[in-house]
């Protein structure tokens, strides 16, 4: 399937439906039509809507959305996304708040590279940005690199994360979620044995599969069974002609999503209906619960071949973090190395995608770390993303975040003035339960 003609075949089906819906939505709405009093054509004008949106979607990279933060004395400041690092495969991007003085916290985000943008963490910045400055690891869509740029995989990735923590400074600290996991604990291994002043002062690990044989679920036994040969074959493509990275391997987004849906394709398949017929009742808005939600799910990026197929050999396949044999530039990169950096797992107790155990075997491998340096979380029925982005999140794991960044912190620990600080609003992140984006 290695061929730019499967590349723009996807491409132009996703072209057509967004066309088609686009038509089916205005010839629907023509204004004699109403006369007819016919109660197929709001439905038509709905599906046109619905069908528009959710195929223009999947090539928009979704805005960050965050406008203002509330200070600490109850006054609203403006928030300025900065490139901090531009770097071809992704920036580092700080939230910068106007008209406040730098915060003791100084928290770095490393968001997924799994398929979905970076402002897959929204929510995550949000909420930690009224007591922290943030920044986060803005990852660039493969298919909008030119092959000039070279190759991306888990070596680079690792060397991007040393890089953004060095321009940082050692007063960092980093909240890893999900994918990157392994590999911020391997990039601060590496600066241990090369840069030890460049460490961050702490590493909260959330839900990443630093040993995925420590409890299997179905995305690690799909690892097992499949060759790399086969995924090569089944998933890789070239970048199609109408893209900068015209030519460039890829694990493309329109096939991660349809993967992504066939899991769960009854609960999708009945949120468009009712989206539809929402939308015919009159009581659909832009910004309703069902539009936020799925114009990020819908939003997906390409990755670099060889970044998914090192990821799923390395990573998975191989358990080259889990055994402590990661290398970098042909130097082994060892977890031990690592002494003075403080470690929180933090684990949902119902993840079905780094179940519990896969995140907390980081610890085990920390072995020149002192156990006080060491801290653990199993939060009770919380799944995947209800960790950094649901109700578990907001109500329990963030509050215990930020006092283990206090308490590894180098000055003081930072005021808290609860009675003043507002609440951010939640904004939904994609694959959250619908129950609890109602909490």
């Amino acid at each position: 399937m290695k061929y730019m003609a499967t590349y723009d075949v996807m491409e132009s089906a996703r072209n057509t439906n967004e066309w088609l819906g686009a038509s089916m939505q205005a010839l629907a709405s023509y204004p004699v039509f109403a006369l007819s009093m016919n109660p197929m054509l709001p439905m038509m004008a709905a599906w046109g809507k619905v069908t528009e949106r959710s195929f223009a979607r999947m090539v928009a990279k979704p805005d960050w959305g965050i406008r203002t933060v509330v200070g600490p004395e109850g006054q609203d400041h403006l928030v300025d996304e900065k490139i901090v690092l531009e770097r071809p495969f992704g920036n580092l991007l700080q939230f910068s708040v106007r008209r406040r003085d730098p915060m003791a916290r100084r928290i770095l985000i490393v968001a997924p590279m799994s398929g979905h943008y970076a402002t897959l963490m929204r929510s995550t910045v949000a909420s930690l940005l009224p007591d922290a400055d943030v920044w986060v690891t803005d990852w660039h869509n493969a298919r909008d690199i030119p092959v000039s740029a070279g190759t991306f995989d888990v070596e680079d990735y690792t060397l991007y994360i040393a890089e953004f923590l060095k321009e940082l400074g050692p007063d960092t600290h980093v909240v890893a979620v999900c994918q990157p996991v392994p590999l911020v604990l391997a990039a601060t291994a590496w600066l241990a044995q090369e840069d030890p002043d460049a460490q961050p002062r702490s590493l909260t690990l959330m839900g990443g599969p630093v040993d995925p044989d420590a409890a299997p679920t179905e995305v690690t036994d799909f690892g097992n069974r499949v060759t790399m040969g086969q995924l090569e074959h089944m998933m890789i493509q070239r970048v199609g002609f109408k893209y900068k990275g015209a030519g460039r391997l890829v694990y493309p987004g329109l096939l991660q999503l349809a993967g992504f849906i066939s899991m769960n394709g009854e609960r999708h398949s009945k949120a468009f209906s009712d989206q539809i017929m929402r939308e015919a009742r009159g009581e659909a808005s832009d910004q309703d619960g069902h539009n936020r939600f799925y114009d990020e799910y819908l939003a997906v990026m390409d990755m670099t071949a060889e970044f998914y197929l090192s990821t799923v050999e390395r990573i998975f396949k191989n358990r080259e973090i889990a055994r402590n044999a990661f290398t970098v530039k042909g130097r082994h990169v060892d977890i031990g190395a690592i002494t003075r950096v403080a470690v929180k797992i933090v684990e949902g107790e119902n993840d079905d995608i780094s179940a519990p155990g896969q995140c907390l075997a980081a610890l085990d491998l920390l072995t020149g770390l002192p156990p006080e340096k060491k801290a653990q979380h199993l939060e009770p029925g919380a799944g995947h993303y209800g960790i950094f982005a649901g109700k578990s999140w907001r109500l329990n794991i963030r509050p215990l975040v930020l006092d283990f960044i206090d308490a590894n912190a180098a000055a003081p620990k930072p005021e808290r003035k609860r009675a003043r600080t507002v609440t951010p609003i939640r904004l939904a992140s994609v694959r959250d339960n619908p129950a609890d984006l109602a909490g």
